[in-house]
């Protein structure tokens, strides 16, 4: 019963439209105007051992190093702490400081930069069975003579008829 209940709690779609402007974490100034700020708040944070646990246990567990810095800048420029520009330039910079951290506590990382999307390498020997499979299919002409194609032709619409054709004769 609890469950229907939370669900009515959510906000009233178009609710944010109504909100008086200004209220919105991100409809604030920036606290952190300038990449180099921002980046001072991120490597507190970073590096500070009560974060730097769990950081670490994501990395370990195999999550892409730039998924992780992506969250982190994202959630960061919701909050109102700088804008989607400044989280912009600092994404590879926190990239890097996260590689730099799992490096320090020894952790082999997914940096998620090959290939984006998984693409299966096709064995050679899987072509070959397809293509011998097609030739099956499509029996080889013994003379090689081209095929012919039947001429086509054109076929006569019928007239338009009813309340809005034209007559016969002003076409």
């Amino acid at each position: 019963m609890e469950e229907a209940n939370t669900l009515f709690d959510a906000p009233i779609p178009g609710s944010a439209l109504t909100d008086e402007i200004g209220s919105r974490p991100w409809q604030q100034p920036a606290k952190y105007s300038n990449v180099e700020d921002a980046l001072e708040h991120y490597a507190d944070k970073i590096t500070d051992p009560s974060i730097n646990a769990s950081l670490l246990d994501a990395i370990e567990m195999g999550t892409p190093i730039t998924s992780i810095a992506e969250i982190l800048v994202q959630g960061s420029a919701m909050e109102g702490l700088h804008t989607i520009d400044v989280s912009i330039l600092l994404l590879p910079v926190i990239m890097e400081l996260l590689a730099y951290v799992a490096d320090e506590a020894e952790i082999e990382y997914n940096m998620g930069l090959q290939g984006s999307i998984n693409q299966e390498v096709i064995s050679e020997s899987k072509i070959a069975l397809a293509m011998k499979k097609l030739k099956k299919k499509i029996p080889e002409s013994e003379d090689n003579e081209p095929m012919e194609t039947p001429e086509v032709q054109p076929e006569e619409s019928p007239q338009p008829t009813g309340l809005m054709a034209r007559p016969r004769g002003e076409m």
